[in-house]
Protein backbone atom coordinates (compact mmCIF):
# COMPACT_ATOMS: atom_id res chain seq x y z
CA UNK A 1 0.00 0.00 0.00
CA UNK A 2 1.36 3.47 -0.76
CA UNK A 3 0.42 6.58 0.92
CA UNK A 4 1.46 10.16 -0.27
CA UNK A 5 1.88 12.36 3.10
CA UNK A 6 1.08 16.04 1.98
CA UNK A 7 2.69 19.01 3.46
CA UNK A 8 0.60 22.21 3.23
CA UNK A 9 2.07 25.22 1.89
CA UNK A 10 2.42 28.54 3.79
CA UNK A 11 3.14 32.00 3.27
CA UNK A 12 6.57 31.76 3.60
CA UNK A 13 6.52 28.28 1.57
CA UNK A 14 5.18 30.62 -1.43
CA UNK A 15 7.66 33.08 -1.02
CA UNK A 16 10.55 30.66 -1.09
CA UNK A 17 11.69 31.21 2.07
CA UNK A 18 13.68 27.71 3.93
CA UNK A 19 12.75 26.55 7.00
CA UNK A 20 15.89 26.63 9.87
CA UNK A 21 18.54 24.33 10.09
CA UNK A 22 16.55 22.29 12.91
CA UNK A 23 13.58 21.06 10.89
CA UNK A 24 16.06 20.09 7.82
CA UNK A 25 17.81 18.16 10.58
CA UNK A 26 14.40 16.38 11.37
CA UNK A 27 13.46 16.15 7.98
CA UNK A 28 16.45 13.90 6.99
CA UNK A 29 16.66 12.09 10.29
CA UNK A 30 12.73 10.72 9.00
CA UNK A 31 13.70 10.42 5.89
CA UNK A 32 16.46 8.27 6.98
CA UNK A 33 14.57 6.38 9.57
CA UNK A 34 12.22 5.66 6.69
CA UNK A 35 14.99 4.44 4.29
CA UNK A 36 16.08 2.53 7.01
CA UNK A 37 12.81 0.95 7.43
CA UNK A 38 12.58 0.20 3.95
CA UNK A 39 9.76 1.99 3.36
CA UNK A 40 10.66 5.21 1.59
CA UNK A 41 9.94 5.63 -2.02
CA UNK A 42 10.54 9.66 -2.49
CA UNK A 43 10.32 12.97 -0.86
CA UNK A 44 10.29 16.19 -2.18
CA UNK A 45 9.96 20.07 -1.48
CA UNK A 46 7.95 21.93 -4.10
CA UNK A 47 9.08 24.85 -5.69
CA UNK A 48 6.46 27.89 -5.18
CA UNK A 49 3.37 28.06 -7.17
CA UNK A 50 5.04 31.34 -9.12
CA UNK A 51 7.66 28.86 -10.50
CA UNK A 52 4.15 26.53 -11.74
CA UNK A 53 1.29 26.77 -14.03
CA UNK A 54 -2.45 25.08 -13.97
CA UNK A 55 -4.07 23.44 -16.85
CA UNK A 56 -8.18 24.15 -17.18
CA UNK A 57 -9.93 21.66 -19.16
CA UNK A 58 -12.78 22.89 -20.07
CA UNK A 59 -15.87 21.79 -22.61
CA UNK A 60 -13.08 19.88 -24.98
CA UNK A 61 -10.65 22.78 -24.61
CA UNK A 62 -6.94 23.35 -22.97
CA UNK A 63 -5.89 26.96 -21.16
CA UNK A 64 -3.10 27.26 -19.28
CA UNK A 65 -2.77 29.82 -16.12
CA UNK A 66 0.95 30.69 -15.02
CA UNK A 67 1.35 30.85 -11.04
CA UNK A 68 1.59 32.08 -8.40
CA UNK A 69 -1.96 31.03 -6.95
CA UNK A 70 -3.70 32.88 -4.58
CA UNK A 71 -5.22 30.49 -2.19
CA UNK A 72 -1.94 29.41 -0.22
CA UNK A 73 -4.07 26.49 1.93
CA UNK A 74 -4.96 24.66 -1.09
CA UNK A 75 -1.44 24.77 -1.97
CA UNK A 76 1.48 21.64 -1.43
CA UNK A 77 4.65 22.66 -0.73
CA UNK A 78 6.24 19.44 -0.51
CA UNK A 79 5.12 15.21 -0.20
CA UNK A 80 6.71 11.86 0.99
CA UNK A 81 6.14 8.83 -0.71
CA UNK A 82 6.25 5.76 1.74
CA UNK A 83 5.01 2.16 1.06
CA UNK A 84 3.95 -0.16 3.66
CA UNK A 85 1.88 -3.13 4.55
CA UNK A 86 -1.44 -0.98 6.05
CA UNK A 87 -3.47 1.70 6.92
CA UNK A 88 -2.02 1.48 10.19
CA UNK A 89 1.51 1.55 9.60
CA UNK A 90 1.20 4.24 7.67
CA UNK A 91 -0.91 5.91 10.15
CA UNK A 92 1.95 5.44 12.39
CA UNK A 93 4.46 7.04 10.39
CA UNK A 94 2.94 10.13 9.47
CA UNK A 95 2.23 10.44 13.26
CA UNK A 96 6.15 10.76 13.45
CA UNK A 97 6.89 13.64 10.95
CA UNK A 98 8.41 16.34 11.96
CA UNK A 99 6.57 19.23 12.46
CA UNK A 100 6.90 20.82 8.62
CA UNK A 101 7.01 24.41 9.31
CA UNK A 102 8.65 24.42 13.08
CA UNK A 103 8.01 23.05 16.47
CA UNK A 104 5.36 25.54 17.63
CA UNK A 105 4.23 26.70 14.06
CA UNK A 106 0.59 25.97 12.84
CA UNK A 107 0.62 23.53 10.03
CA UNK A 108 -0.96 20.37 8.35
CA UNK A 109 -0.31 17.25 6.85
CA UNK A 110 -2.25 15.33 4.64
CA UNK A 111 -2.16 11.39 4.09
CA UNK A 112 -3.61 10.02 0.91
CA UNK A 113 -3.62 6.61 -0.18
CA UNK A 114 -2.85 6.41 -3.97
CA UNK A 115 -4.63 4.16 -6.18
CA UNK A 116 -2.84 0.62 -6.87
CA UNK A 117 -3.37 -1.05 -10.39
CA UNK A 118 -5.75 -3.93 -9.00
CA UNK A 119 -8.14 -0.98 -7.62
CA UNK A 120 -8.78 0.20 -10.88
CA UNK A 121 -11.63 -1.15 -13.26
CA UNK A 122 -9.67 -1.59 -16.58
Amino acid sequence: MRFMIIVKATADTEAGIFPGEPLFAAMAEYHQELARAGVLLDANGLRPSRDGWRIRYQEGRRSSTDGPFAETKELIAGYTLIQVRSREEAMEWSRRFPAPHGEFANAEIEVRQLYEPGDLPC
